[in-house]
């Protein structure tokens, strides 16, 4: 009885739909978003610099995200965060190394702007789920950038170039996991990795609450102009 009522009592509006629920996300969403969760994440997990995303960019967990950003609702970072680490935790990716967290950061001005790096936050989420050390301050953006969804991939190379540095509290001894809320084109990880590789650190890949370009190799029925279409949506970082 006791344990209902407090369920009741501390009820906050769901920030997706507006239900009153007792946790972050109301059920009701939370089952709407876990439709678009990836299923054979390590088709993703491959090349240089391997992925590891929670869901597909797109519909509910789009409007999620899109949010969780730009309606101020920073809670949501931390959930996905505890999703994305239950689900790596599931997967068993690199469970034996050890690892530290760093989240792609901000530039000043937006971070200003915004009121929080929604990166940080899914960061410090996972790392709170799993009890992994967190680098939030291992990379530094040190000069702003355009948004990238109506840039060319030459286009984003160039925006970017230079526009990270060495933070602190890096460690040497562990590998370094990068964590974003979206990826696309992959252009901000790696030169993020760029930078951390060339100062001697391991980067092992990149986690993300979710993936903007489908997996064609994956799933040979998606077509070209899907993957399009989700580039030119995808909002600034």
């Amino acid at each position: 009885m006791w344990r209902s009522l407090s369920r009741f009592l501390f009820q906050q509006p769901c920030p997706c739909c507006g239900r009153l629920s007792s946790q972050v996300l109301c059920q009701g969403c939370q089952q709407r978003l876990r439709a678009w969760e990836v299923r054979q994440r390590q088709r993703y997990w491959r090349g240089s610099l391997p992925l590891f995303p929670w869901g597909y960019y797109q519909q509910d967990l789009k409007r999620a995200i899109a949010t969780m950003k730009y309606n101020n609702q920073p809670e949501l970072g931390d959930f996905f965060g505890q999703w994305l680490a239950l689900s790596w935790f599931e997967a068993k990716v690199a469970e034996h190394l050890p690892l530290q967290i760093v989240p792609i950061p901000l530039h000043r001005d937006k971070l200003k702007s915004r009121g929080f790096n929604q990166a940080a936050l899914i960061a410090k989420g996972f790392c709170r789920t799993l009890e992994l050390p967190l680098a939030a301050a291992g990379l530094i953006r040190q000069r702003p950038t355009e948004a990238l969804f109506q840039l060319s991939l030459k286009e984003r190379q160039a925006n970017l170039a230079n526009a990270f540095c060495l933070g602190h509290g890096l460690e040497r001894q562990r590998w370094l996991l990068l964590c974003d809320d979206i990826y696309t084109t992959g252009t901000t990880a790696r030169s993020a990795a760029t930078v951390l590789r060339n100062a001697g650190y391991k980067v092992l890949g990149i986690i993300t609450v979710a993936v903007a370009l489908p997996d064609q190799l994956a799933d040979p029925t998606v077509k070209a102009t899907s993957s399009k279409a989700s580039v030119h949506s995808t909002t600034a970082p």
